[in-house]
């Protein structure tokens, strides 16, 4: 995936010319178009700044910034239209689901998502998505929005402010611009809470409708009244909604865009009719709760790309209840886990067939992960998403609309398509083969062109010697051999302290660690870690076949590898 490989060749201009707008063509491209379900070859797409300026066969001029593709894949960015910053999706995000303050404050999971957010937005570029929605966050993280558009790696980010619901929920009561949801009682609150966001500048709001001890229809009023100040300040509602019932009189309120796909009953016609007639864009998130369940009953296992681009310490949390110190909730919501398995599958089914149903009526379907919770991880759900629309029934191209252009609608702007045409934004992506015929082709990104800059993926992100050992770690928890051996160094040692030399090079380490294959039960968790520079100590306890025990590890990182492992015992 280097940018200078024998299929890529960029020429330069020369230093002494200069222009108010430079171009970049594109050229000897197969141009995927999912608007029109079609493939053209041959073609160029010519940008300038952040707007591309043509698409047509012409040859690049001489003394242009060329990039020739070698007849590979362009496409439009993706789009994850739902997406969550104040989450990391990690084990203690969401202290209402599961609350685990007393092992990990919750002040410290604020601290870190806000910490972590300029990696985070830099993964999703570094996965093929240009462009994020953020439908429910705080006012922390909405007051950021200008600083995030600054930033050299960003997808593009339209943000919803809090989000109002109509339920309690009193652990976030008292965060402030921290609080990720604001209660609404009455139609008069419901306003007043809209109004409350537009010092803000949101994007659009979001509305949390969940019938709790009354008739869903008893809390219309304060839908309608959302809407309605929403709709005369300009803003579209996305409106969460799970049952049929809440989703049909959200939509009869004049909801904009349903997130969460309906999985108590099939739809019928006439919902169907109503969803299409008012042009509501439906964004099923499919796969949320299943990242949920999975990491309850410990049997997460992720894939070789989750291992090396998701957000290391967020992923490394969800194996976290194999040793919680409070053994009894692991297993608490290990059996509630498993309570949830069959009713989970069915509500899923139900969902994946009305997800069929709306897209071949012709309801616009958009791409989306809710990413942020527990165990939807943010950049790297999106794909296994897609791939689960597929499963869905969906086709190829109408999987590729959803997650391109189709989005275009939910914020309804004049003139914005999502397409590769003239006048469009220069979000785009360079794949090695036909994402028409194989979806799994988004997972091999040549080039990310964004905002104008054309990108390699593998120069996005940089491992720190703290996030590369944790890399290393997850993939030991996973025994993803192949996720482990690539945090390591070609030549890489590993020795008992201080120099007894125990094995050297890849091959030799695979052998050392033949036990991911075989054994039963094998999970380490970190007791205390120090990083020193390039040097970090792990202090380690490990449940494995043979019982428990602790020792001690010492990382020496060289050029973004793992050169050395001293083991203390």
């Amino acid at each position: 995936m280097k940018l200078l490989s024998i299929l890529i060749s960029i020429t330069f201009l020369p230093s002494n010319v200069v222009f108010a707008q430079q171009e970049t063509w594109i050229t000897n491209v197969r141009l995927v178009d999912p608007a029109r379900k079609t493939v053209q070859y041959g073609m160029t797409v010519v940008f300038s700044g952040n707007v591309i300026t043509a698409v047509h066969k012409r040859k690049a001029p001489k003394n242009v910034t060329t990039v020739d593709a070698g007849g590979k894949y362009l496409m439009p960015g993706l789009t994850d239209a739902h997406i969550h910053f104040f989450q990391s999706g990690g084990l203690y995000t969401r202290p209402d689901f599961i609350d685990l303050r007393k092992i990990r404050p919750y002040e410290d999971e604020i601290k870190a998502v806000h910490k972590g957010l300029e990696q985070q937005l830099r993964r999703y570029v570094q996965n093929g998505i240009t462009t994020v929605y953020d439908v429910g966050t705080t006012y922390h993280f909405l007051s950021r929005k200008k600083e995030m558009e600054g930033w050299a790696v960003a997808p593009q980010v339209y943000m919803a402010g809090p989000i109002i619901t109509t339920a309690a929920n009193p652990v976030y009561d008292s965060l402030k611009n921290d609080a990720p949801f604001m209660r609404a009682t009455t139609p008069v609150e419901g306003r007043r809470l809209v109004e409350e966001q537009l010092a803000y500048q949101p994007d659009l709001i979001k509305l949390v409708f969940r019938p709790q001890g009354k008739a869903p229809a008893a809390y219309m009023p304060i839908i309608k009244a959302v809407i309605e100040q929403a709709h005369l300040r300009g803003l579209r509602v996305a409106v969460h909604a799970t049952a049929r019932i809440a989703a049909q009189l959200a939509t009869a309120a004049g909801a904009d865009f349903l997130v969460h796909s309906v999985g108590d009953e099939v739809l019928d016609d006439a919902f169907v009719a109503l969803l299409k007639k008012k042009k509501v864009i439906v964004c099923p998130t499919l796969l949320m709760e299943d990242g949920y369940l999975h990491t309850f009953d410990q049997s997460r296992v992720f894939t070789t790309r989750e291992l090396t681009y998701a957000e290391p310490f967020a992923l490394g949390s969800l194996y976290d209840l194999k040793q919680l110190p409070d053994t009894a909730i692991a297993g608490q919501y290990k059996i509630k886990a498993g309570e949830h398995m069959a009713p989970t599958a069915a509500i899923n089914r139900t969902s994946q067939l009305n997800l069929k149903k709306l897209s071949d009526a012709g309801v616009p379907i958009v791409s989306g992960t809710d990413a942020g919770n527990i165990g939807t991880l943010h950049a790297v759900s999106l794909l296994p998403e897609l791939l689960q629309m597929q499963q869905s029934g969906m086709s190829n191209w109408q999987v590729l609309q959803a997650a391109t252009v189709n989005a275009a609608g939910i914020l309804n702007r004049p003139g914005y398509t999502g397409s590769i045409a003239a006048g469009q934004p220069a979000d785009m992506l360079l794949l090695d083969g036909d994402p028409s015929a194989d979806l799994s082709q988004l997972a091999h990104i040549r080039l990310v062109i964004r905002k104008g800059q054309v990108i390699s993926p593998d120069t996005v992100i940089h491992d720190s010697p703290e996030s590369l050992v944790q890399r290393q770690l997850n993939a030991y928890n996973s025994r993803n051999m192949d996720a482990f051996l690539a945090t390591y160094a070609e030549d890489a040692e590993l020795l008992n302290f201080p120099d007894k030399l125990l094995r050297k090079g890849k091959e030799q380490i695979r052998k050392a660690y033949f036990f991911f294959d075989i054994a039963q039960i094998l999970h380490c968790r970190i007791v205390k870690r120090i990083v020193e520079g390039n040097n970090v100590i792990d202090e380690e306890h490990i449940v494995d076949d043979h019982g428990t025990r602790r020792g001690t590890a010492i990382y020496q990182i060289e050029k973004e590898k793992i050169k050395s492992v001293y083991f203390v015992k």
